[in-house]
């Protein structure tokens, strides 16, 4: 190997330290990308060429999934100020009977929505919605956290069949079709949620009480005391613990501040292990305060969401017979939409929609449903609403994934497709594969065990999630798989999305408390790291068990 190999390896080397240290990666990859094309090359213009290629290479790559979560944000946009996303999921409260019941709905509802709108817009929606029936129902805050972050943040997310933005990084770094990532994903995601809500539920079960309006109170007025009244089936001990709602100090410019939970009690996590919870608006101007510092819950979209659920009118009172016939065309028109992309992968009834296709249908689904919703709700003025709702797509979408760009790029200057054009080679020159040959120069030292390559990967994957992004290391574990799949003997698609499980469980807002699970325990109510520490054990068995039957299956 070449030195511009050495270069390349040891920027890997660097970004996953880097991430260790729960630091963004993106210097460490932009300075790696301009040394490894500096190095190959002997052109310190065209190693600094390469910084922009490769981030332009990237971004035109990766350009259909950004648009398509702007597009299906800007939907979502729509749907909240006719006031149709609060009337979808208000069935479901009349089921909640138990908080046995109420463990899995809100497992359930939060599982379909986060399949379609991502974790983002779940969240603001089981929390105002679902999350206050759940717990008048008797269940436990905690137990609530659990079962969101879970089904939502980790399930949904890990496999995004839908929208299929984590496949669709995984398989363009790996060098397989997005179906084939996306298909392996579903199935190891099923599998570790399933196990892990299974094994959460039995965690938390014998803290379940009876239905009661007085715990909703308690639960609102900012006291809740957990008790283990029956500690012989319960397999974690819970302490007594009292938690007092503390009002922030009011923020500069008006407004009132958020709320802090202050933990009293052992376990409580280090610095007394506090969270912050939106509070109410002030004369309907001030911005509802922020779930943390870090997760999805920072950005603008989730902030006007909390806005609208802390008061002031409801959007759609307006126009309630309008708000409603959305609460049921857009449900209606995603689940046709499921079916007609199932339809044509099982049946030859209607052709097979894979791939760039599938996302152009979701697209343009979204768009049509956005543009429906706008004129819906604000008539000649929805000209200028529907732009609006697009720009703020837009922007999220940028804030999301905007720095999985430059990541993107350094990886992609490892894949032999991509490196030629980041170098600025001539057409038809051999561009260098520095990951894959590598391997290959290593590839007697691979252990034979398809176990061994397959948990290396998931740990690696792991590893590069916590950051507390969940997207980042993508490109990573795909450019992996890709490279070691070959060498082992293990299918690249499989061994792309054990990765991508690792990636998301692990950053995506599940097992990291710095990540978006901020968000689903200042809902709740609870400290993250309690959350954090209740969620462990039962995603570190699924993710064992969906590895093992992935590698059995496939």
């Amino acid at each position: 190997m070449e030195a511009a190999h050495w270069i390349y390896l040891s920027g890997i080397v660097v970004i996953i330290a880097v991430m260790i240290a729960r630091k963004n990666v993106v210097i460490p990859a932009v300075t790696a990308t301009f040394l490894t094309a500096w190095v190959f090359t002997g052109s310190l213009v065209t190693g600094l060429e390469s910084i922009f290629n490769a981030s332009l290479t990237a971004a035109s790559e990766l350009f259909s999934i950004f648009l398509i979560i702007a597009l299906v944000t800007a939907l979502l946009g729509s749907l909240r100020a006719l006031g149709a996303d609060r009337r979808m999921v208000e069935p479901f409260r009349v089921v909640m009977r138990s908080g046995h019941s109420a463990f899995w709905v809100l497992a359930a509802v939060t599982y379909v929505i986060s399949l379609f709108f991502w974790p983002t817009p779940a969240v603001p929606l089981m929390g105002a919605i679902l999350l206050p029936a759940a717990i008048a129902a008797g269940l436990p805050p905690i137990s609530a956290g659990v079962a969101i972050a879970i089904a939502g943040q980790g399930m949904a997310l890990s496999s995004d069949y839908v929208i299929q933005v984590a496949p669709g990084l995984s398989a363009k770094a790996a060098g397989v079709e997005t179906g084939a990532v996306a298909d392996r994903a579903m199935v190891l995601s099923l599998i570790t949620g399933l196990v892990a809500l299974g094994i959460g539920y039995l965690m938390t079960r014998s803290e379940f009480r009876r239905p009661d309006a007085a715990l909703l109170e308690r639960w609102e007025a900012g006291e809740s005391e957990l008790e283990a009244p029956a500690p012989r089936r319960s397999l974690i001990r819970v302490l007594p613990r009292r938690r007092v709602l503390q009002p922030e100090p009011a923020a500069a410019g008006g407004g009132d501040g958020g709320v802090a939970v202050l933990d009293h009690g052992p376990g409580s996590g280090s610095g007394g292990g506090s969270s912050t919870v939106p509070g109410p608006r002030s004369g309907g101007s001030g911005d509802a305060g922020d779930a943390g510092d870090a997760g999805e819950a920072s950005d603008e979209m989730t902030r006007r969401a909390l806005s609208s659920l802390n008061g002031g009118d409801r959007p759609g009172a307006d126009c309630p017979r309008r708000s409603k016939a959305f609460a049921a065309i857009v449900p209606l028109a995603l689940i046709g939409l499921v079916g007609y992309m199932m339809l044509g992968k099982f049946t030859g009834l209607v052709p097979e929609v894979v791939g760039g296709d599938a996302a152009a249908l979701v697209g343009g689904v979204a768009t049509a449903l956005l543009l429906a919703a706008a004129i819906a709700k604000d008539g000649r003025g929805s000209l200028e609403r529907c732009a609006d709702h697009i720009v703020d797509g837009l922007v999220f979408a940028m804030k999301a994934m905007g720095v999985v760009i430059p990541i993107a790029g350094f990886f992609f200057i490892g894949n032999a497709d991509f490196a030629g054009k980041i170098m600025g080679m001539e057409e038809g020159a051999k561009a260098p594969g520095f990951l894959f040959d590598a391997v290959v120069r290593m590839q007697d030292a691979i252990p034979d065990s398809q176990y061994v390559v397959g948990f290396g990967v998931l740990i690696i994957g792991m590893v590069t999630g916590l950051d507390g992004s969940g997207f980042s290391g993508l490109p990573l574990t795909g450019s992996l798989a890709g490279s070691l799949g070959p060498a082992s003997g293990v299918d690249p698609a499989l061994l792309a999305a054990i990765g991508q499980m690792g990636c998301i469980w692990a950053g995506g807002g599940v097992l990291i408390a710095w990540s978006s699970l901020i968000a689903v325990a200042g809902f709740a109510r609870v400290p993250v790291l309690d959350l954090v520490r209740r969620s462990f054990l039962p995603v570190i068995a699924g993710l064992v068990v969906a590895t093992v039957a992935g590698l059995i299956i496939y």
